[in-house]
């Protein structure tokens, strides 16, 4: 994209990155004495710190080219470095629609940046009206879009996101951490279209991975070759980039799970629709359903001491609980509890 020069905050344009001894040497060798490890045993080397084996696997399974994935350890590191990489402290702002996932607040007060929140429709859609003149904002350098969104389940309308990105001159991050249970491409197909986009995904979710800590960047090569100027050299560990290897080597698995996961989410909702205890259920395009009940908080207290643990978003949406989608027996023992709770 023409201004990404310009949208890289001055200070990141200017420095020299880290060199580490990996970075120095490319080929095979025998003894290893650059970068002062330990001689012995089996965890004592740096793992490569650009997880070559990892993206060529995401690579062949995407039709992306490795040179436009970046991997974070979690989502999360890729949203701070987002911030870390255009934002710059205390002037520049970031703009998200609440209520959504709660990292996009936290890393903006971390790197003391102002975070618009626009809120949803009633529908939880984007708001356009009320977004648009935000767009024309020159300290405004990223937009976070989280579709599937958490914690309402539902996807964001598609025209709505055409229409920011091509009106915003900054960056759309688009975070599809639920996408996989969504029946929708990932908007990573179309990176050609727009240069200002970075889709976000996670091995968390569908992957099964949550304890390994995998995310992933999508974007043009420029953007990904400024991530990894400011990236910790050795961000992603040997052992996480074997968990997500053996993890794309086993797609069968992965495909499986998701399917038990879409056929007990269909469960769940006509399950839920027919208690008298649940008010609304709202439509859902993750691995989760957010309900409404006349008291969440007392509904909440009520399943944990049966020693079944949901989440309470009633700070964000009133009397909401957030369920996840569980095994079939999981699910059977919420429901029975559901069940017995007086309406």
């Amino acid at each position: 994209m023409d201004n990404l020069t310009q949208l890289i905050r001055p200070n990141i344009r200017s420095l020299s990155p880290y060199t580490s001894a990996r970075d120095e040497f490319e080929g095979d060798a025998s003894v290893w004495l650059d970068a002062n490890e330990n001689p012995f045993g089996t965890l004592n080397r740096y793992p490569d710190p650009y997880q070559r084996e990892l993206k060529r696997l995401i690579s062949e399974e995407t039709r992306i080219s490795t040179e436009q994935l970046f991997i974070g350890n979690g989502s999360d590191e890729v949203i701070d470095l987002i911030f870390r990489l255009f934002v710059k402290p205390g002037t520049d702002k970031a703009l998200t629609f609440s209520p959504t996932y709660g990292m996009y607040q936290v890393s903006a007060a971390i790197n003391d940046a102002e975070l618009i929140e626009i809120p949803l429709d009633e529908t939880f859609q984007i708001n356009l009206e009320a977004t648009l003149p935000f767009l024309d904002d020159p300290n405004l350098k990223v937009v976070f879009i989280c579709s599937p969104n958490n914690p309402t389940g539902n996807l964001l309308r598609q025209n709505d996101i055409v229409t920011l990105l091509k009106r915003f001159r900054g960056i759309v991050v688009i975070d599809e951490a639920y996408i996989d249970f969504a029946a929708t491409p990932s908007w990573n197909k179309q990176l050609r279209d727009y240069p200002n986009l970075v889709v976000t995904q996670t091995f968390s979710k569908a992957r099964g991975l949550a304890a390994a800590r995998l995310g992933i960047a999508f974007a043009n090569a420029e953007i990904i070759q400024w991530i990894n100027r400011i990236k910790p050299p050795y961000n992603v560990s040997a052992l996480n980039q074997k968990a997500g290897i053996d993890c794309l080597q086993n797609k069968d698995t992965y495909l499986s799970e998701v399917q038990r996961i879409l056929s007990e989410r269909a469960r769940l909702i006509t399950e839920f629709s027919a208690l008298p205890i649940i008010n609304r259920v709202y439509p859902t395009d993750a691995n989760f359903i957010l309900i409404e009940v006349d008291n969440a908080s007392k509904c909440y207290a009520q399943l944990t001491s049966k020693g079944i643990v949901v989440r309470n978003r009633s700070k964000l949406i009133p009397n909401t609980l957030r369920v996840s989608i569980g095994t079939e027996a999981e699910n059977n023992l919420l429901l029975n509890e559901l069940k017995q709770l007086p309406t």
